[in-house]
């Protein structure tokens, strides 16, 4: 079934949720975008930009690590300063109320903690942590980006819009730009997100096919599920006989696997069903 009217979209899936409670809910950047974070992807699941970078490309590519930290300084501040949205705010309510359980997260902003949900996976990682990928040393990411700042107040100075992951659309020569390393070790710091061509790690993964395989169903919100990390858990889902339902704009990968489709606007449905009678 789909549907395209938020106050019969609101009405389906709290059904949905009465029925199935707890339900596992995965979570992805279409959920962030009304907290000012831009998202990769479009209605159609294609890209709106260039592909971020990948992991190899980060580890081996000295240049590149330079480009990614001097756009990182203009497109960072945006992720760390977000705030929860309605959406990440109804979702917490409705986990207090037993209707949700575990909460699977593509995103790396923490926005759900904020908002108050608990028993939350990141499942790609937290953007406001580092690690040295020699040492295994953490710190905090504020403290990378003040000394960028201090190393390369030239390109602090210069303005650029932001965009997903805490990345800006900004070119330029990024040559002499100075990245810090790890003041234990020297060794490469990088966010401890899982980039693209990197795996997540196993136990997260376990975790989190542990906590829906333990609920009544999987909500997939603000998702296309193009990339397996997220699919998988549609697909394992689907395989165990769970019902899924997805909201979010456009299309996704799980359109075929779902049994509820509401294509509305993720914090005006949510916000709906708060209000509607239980």
């Amino acid at each position: 079934m789909q549907i395209s009217d938020v106050t019969q979209a609101a009405s389906a899936l709290q059904q949905f949720l009465q029925q199935q409670q707890p339900v596992t809910v995965l979570t992805g950047a279409g959920l962030s975008t009304d907290s000012g974070i831009p998202d990769y992807r479009d209605a159609k699941g294609q890209w709106k930009r260039n592909p971020p970078m990948q992991h190899q490309e980060f580890m081996r590519d000295g240049e590149l690590r330079k480009r990614y930290w001097g756009r990182s300084m203009h497109g960072w501040p945006v992720l760390y300063h977000a705030q929860p949205n309605a959406a990440h705010h109804a979702l917490a309510e409705l986990q207090h109320q037993g209707l949700l359980g575990t909460i699977i997260t593509q995103n790396v902003d923490g926005l759900h903690q904020r908002a108050g949900s608990h028993d939350v996976i990141d499942l790609h990682g937290y953007a406001n942590d580092m690690v040295c990928m020699s040492c295994q040393a953490r710190s905090p990411r504020l403290a990378m980006h003040e000394r960028c700042i201090d190393l390369n107040p030239h390109f602090a100075a210069l303005q650029a819009g932001s965009a997903p992951d805490g990345d800006a659309d900004l070119e330029t020569d990024f040559s002499d730009f100075r990245v810090p390393d790890c003041t234990a070790c020297g060794g490469i710091l990088k966010p401890d997100v899982v980039y693209f061509g990197d795996n997540v790690p196993r136990e997260r993964v376990e975790r989190a096919q542990a906590a829906l395989r333990n609920s009544g169903g999987l909500l997939v919100i603000g998702s296309s599920l193009m990339v397996f990390s997220g699919f998988r858990f549609a697909r394992q889902a689907a395989a165990d006989s769970q019902p899924i339902a997805l909201l979010t704009l456009g299309t996704t990968r799980a359109d075929s696997l779902a049994q509820l489709r509401l294509n509305t606007d993720i914090s005006e449905t949510l916000s709906s069903l708060l209000l509607s009678p239980a």
